[in-house]
């Protein structure tokens, strides 16, 4: 016996999972088909019957247990109408597993197909004594029974069912099968049967909805006695300890058929008195159907609404401070009782005045006193005790710290309903002389307007304007009413006053930059709108002069907004030179980069950002990149040897190219020929941009 030289394991290892894939990819089990052949004689038949019986029985032989095998062997014989060999294999495949469902089931269907109904009778009986908790087979076999007319037979299956006692199904499925025969005395004795059952069980749920079809099987076939006495004895069976709405309900919408609606309202207010409020949603909403078709609406309604009053005073006692269980409780009390009972609980809500005096706390408490208000102008129509409620609120707010403006205009709006203008002119006075702000000043001046009054609107644009200047919407406003009113004069008076605020004019007030802008451009729109010969002129004179304007503005979009909106003015109404003169106003976006710093002070590296480079900027400044000569001077000596082994028509080097960008900046590079700068003269690179910066500087 030689001995093994190598015991290692080889370095390619080879796994059975491997060498079956390769065989599926290989297709190396794989056989071809069988060619078809016709059998045109008896003998070949046999032949082929012999060969196919002896496939299925090897098939069979080598797994017994394979149910499926013995399903198509015998469904194969049954093909050949061998009735007989199909037989004979299923009983095989049953002392195999007689356990199987499908297998009992192919069977009794082949026996009922060739019409072997006792074969099949056979099949079924030894089925359910096998796996009487099968339903499959029950329902089968009393099918069976049903379609063959043999209705003893099938009642005989039935009652063998039930005596297995199955699921609620297998019940009314035999109820079902009398009713179809109309056996209603025999279906009635399967439900009492079934209630029975149930009851010893102890399964509740079950219960409540079984004693409901009963009874409502009884009512079906006009059995209106026996249908209330079923209710009954299921209300006299659960007691009052397992009260379940469900069977009240029931129980009342019989009687509600009947026309019986004293026993209707007895037995909802029965179980209303023993079932827990919150297990009795479906019963309240019920009763208030029953009651609004039939009886007293107050009644029902009481009951509802003293329910849910007792859950709200629970939820505002644990809480008084919360606004929104007040909201819901006065909204249900407006909707039902009378007026006092509501004024009540209004001066109860409106007594819990919050804790502490910062307006975010005092947001929701308002709105209990503005509901207030609303409610006795609307609903009570006491206007005397509305302006009282008014009054008591503006008394409570301290104005000092906040105030509501809501309130001061819904004041001053319910004395104008009632036409009492002075009141109302004397409230508003009244607010903005305590706490000017500017919804107040706003809706004043829309009140004078509803009332045409523009002397007043004057008279209050100009309060507006002495307490805030550096509102620009209202200037715009305020020019834009006195051009409705025809006075173009004061319109652009106005419009002048406005742009020359000096608080608009301040640079480091970025926002106030952008509605300044919006003061020019609705300046020069106005003009654009005043009829006259020289509107254009007028309109492209502000234009100007905003421009002008904003030269020293740090805000560069907001100027480019401005000649934005010259540009399509000059578009639609100028001429090409006027035009062409804006379009050169315009900047140029460069994309630049800066150094970023960290709040500890370390260098956080660099960021790209774009600018706007106007050109009227850049023709009045010197280089700002002189400074950068310093580098330049550094990279001299690298960049002349470069330049004195540069051919004479050679184009620039990378190096040359990022000095000159480097000294000139993105623009500087744009507005020079790099090849003339190199080679001008036969001078080299650092020498032209010397001489170039010089004449910078001169």
């Amino acid at each position: 016996m030689s001995a093994v030289k190598n015991k290692a394991p080889a370095e390619v290892q080879i796994t059975a999972e491997q060498l079956l894939r390769e065989a599926k990819e290989r297709e190396l089990e794989l056989l071809p088909p069988p060619p078809k052949q016709k059998i045109t004689d008896q003998e070949e038949l046999n032949d082929y019957k012999l060969r196919k019986r002896k496939s299925f029985e090897d098939n069979i032989r080598k797994n017994r247990t394979v149910i499926s095998n013995w399903i198509k062997y015998a469904q194969w014989e049954e093909s050949l109408k061998e009735i007989q060999r199909a037989r004979s294999i299923y009983e095989r495949a049953l002392d195999v597993d007689h356990r199987n469902i499908t297998l009992w089931l192919k069977y009794a269907e082949m026996e009922m197909k060739s019409r072997q109904v006792n074969h099949a009778r056979n099949i079924w009986d030894r089925a359910i004594t096998i796996l009487p908790r099968v339903n499959q087979f029950w329902y089968k076999y009393t099918y069976m029974e049903e379609m063959l007319g043999n209705i003893a037979g099938c009642r005989q299956v039935f009652e063998r069912w039930m005596e297995w006692e199955p699921e609620e199904q297998a019940w009314h499925s035999y109820i079902n099968f009398e009713l179809r025969y109309k056996e209603v005395e025999k279906a009635r004795t399967i439900y009492e049967r079934y209630i029975l059952l149930l009851l010893l069980l102890t399964c509740r749920e079950l219960c409540v909805k079984n004693w409901i079809k009963y009874a409502r099987f009884e009512e079906k076939h006009g059995y209106i006695a026996h249908g209330r006495k079923v209710y009954e004895r299921a209300v006299e069976f659960f007691g009052e300890e397992h009260v379940d709405e469900n069977l009240f309900v029931a129980f009342a919408r019989f009687e509600e058929t009947q026309k019986e609606f004293e026993r209707v309202r007895v037995i909802y207010k029965y179980a209303l008195d023993r079932i827990p409020k919150h297990q009795a949603q479906e019963l309240f909403k019920n009763y208030t159907m029953f009651e609004k078709k039939f009886g007293d609406r107050r009644g029902i309604e009481d009951v509802i609404v003293s329910k849910r009053r007792f859950q709200y005073e629970e939820e505002v006692k644990a809480n008084p401070h919360n606004y929104d269980a007040w909201f819901d409780y006065l909204r249900l009390v407006e909707s039902d009782a009378d007026a006092d009972t509501v004024r009540d609980v209004y001066e109860r809500a409106i007594a819990n005045i919050p804790p502490i005096q910062e307006k975010r706390h005092w947001r929701r408490y308002i709105y209990l006193w503005i509901n207030y208000g609303l409610y006795e102008e609307l609903e009570v129509k006491d206007p005397e005790r509305t302006r009282q409620v008014y009054q008591a609120c503006l008394e409570l707010i301290p104005h000092k710290k906040f105030t509501f403006a809501k309130i001061w205009l819904l004041f001053a709006q319910f004395e104008i309903r009632q036409k009492n203008l002075q009141a109302a002119r004397k409230i508003m006075g009244t607010a903005i002389g305590k706490c000017p702000k500017n919804k107040l000043l706003k809706g004043y001046i829309e009140l004078e307007l509803q009332l045409r009054e523009f002397d007043r609107c004057r008279k209050l644009y100009e309060k507006y304007l002495e307490f805030t200047p550096e509102n620009c919407t209202t200037w715009i406003k305020f020019a834009e009413l006195e051009t409705i009113l025809g006075d173009i004069e004061r319109a652009r008076a106005i419009f002048e006053l406005a742009i020359g605020q000096p608080r608009l004019d301040m640079p480091e007030l970025c926002a106030y930059h952008l509605l300044l802008l919006q003061v020019w451009i609705s300046y020069a729109k106005f003009e654009l709108s005043v009829d006259g010969p020289d509107r254009l002129q007028k309109c492209r004179q502000i234009y100007e002069e905003a421009n002008r304007s904003m030269r020293n503005c740090e805000e560069k979009e907001e100027r480019l907004m401005l000649l934005e909106s010259w540009r399509d003015f000059e578009k639609e109404f100028g001429t090409d030179s006027t035009g062409e003169r804006v379009r050169k106003l315009l900047p140029e976006k460069v994309k630049k980069r800066r150094k970023l710093t960290a709040e500890d002070g370390s260098d956080a590296g660099w960021e790209e950002y774009y600018d706007y480079i106007f050109p009227e900027d850049a023709a009045n400044q010197p280089n700002l990149k002189l400074l950068a000569m310093a580098k330049m001077w550094k990279k001299q000596q690298v960049i002349k040897e470069d330049d004195e082994t540069l051919p004479e028509n050679s184009p620039p080097s990378e190096s040359h190219s990022l000095l000159l960008f480097d000294v000139l900046g993105s623009d500087g590079v744009r507005q020079w020929d790099d090849r003339l700068l190199l080679r001008v003269s036969g001078q080299s690179f650092p020498h032209v941009c010397r001489r170039k910066a010089a004449g910078f500087v001169l």
